[in-house]
């Protein structure tokens, strides 16, 4: 658990360098049968943002020699899953994480919102 906590930390550490808004990390590491331990979401005003939260995130991850199993939604910058194994991070726009609200699919899931820095 300590190594995914690692990996959360570096994450968030990652959007706040590129000015992500409303940090929350999602901890399941006491459900069983989820897909992963955490998620961390965040989101990014445009696509341009989201992009380069997305780059950070990975740029930053690959220093501390972790890279991403797969990334997924890059072409439109809307939503960026980057799957880490253990962590899986969401970036999005703002009316997307509204709509699909996936901090709250796994309802007995600790929250911890992380302050925006700015």
């Amino acid at each position: 658990m300590k190594e995914g906590k690692s990996l959360v930390n570096n994450i968030v550490a990652a959007c706040q360098e590129k000015k992500a808004r409303n940090i929350v990390i999602v901890d399941m590491t006491e459900l069983p049968g989820t897909i992963c331990q955490y998620f961390v979401i965040c989101e990014g005003n445009t696509p341009t943002q989201v992009s380069a939260i997305s780059d950070e995130i990975v740029d930053y991850l690959k220093k501390k020699k972790e890279r991403p199993i797969t990334i997924d939604g890059l072409r439109e910058s809307r939503w960026v899953g980057i799957d880490y194994g253990t962590v899986i991070v969401h970036v999005f726009l703002p009316e997307l994480r509204e709509f699909y609200n996936i901090e709250h699919l796994w309802a007995d899931a600790k929250l911890e919102s992380i302050p925006d820095i700015y």
